[in-house]
């Protein structure tokens, strides 16, 4: 992840403190974090809409539907991270290695 990137996880967050005025502190936080949940469920729907296995709904979504989904988990989770902390690249960086290198162990 370039660091482009996360420029633009760091807009979202002003913009989000910005918008929210009434949320600070400790419920950012939390509110952030179960942002993840909400759009885990938006995918699930999705999912779901593709797979046509809602009777009530029928095929309601596609697989690009999904996709965009995940993409709103993934920008959600990483707002979350960076506003628990300031080093959220960092982090997010090394353990990312330290899973790669644990299950794809360089071979001597």
């Amino acid at each position: 992840m370039d660091a482009h990137t996360w420029q633009r996880i760091d807009r979202l967050c002003q913009w989000l403190d910005e918008e929210t005025p009434s949320a600070s502190g400790s419920d950012v936080r939390l509110l952030r974090v179960l942002k993840i949940s909400e759009e885990m469920g938006e995918v699930a729907e999705a999912v779901h809409g593709a797979l046509g296995t809602n009777p009530r709904k029928g095929a309601s979504h596609t697989w690009e539907d999904v996709e965009k989904e995940l993409i709103d988990v993934a920008v959600s989770t990483l707002v979350a991270l960076r506003t628990i902390t300031p080093d959220a690249e960092k982090l997010f960086t090394t353990h990312l290695d330290h899973l790669v290198d644990r299950v794809l162990p360089e071979r001597s």
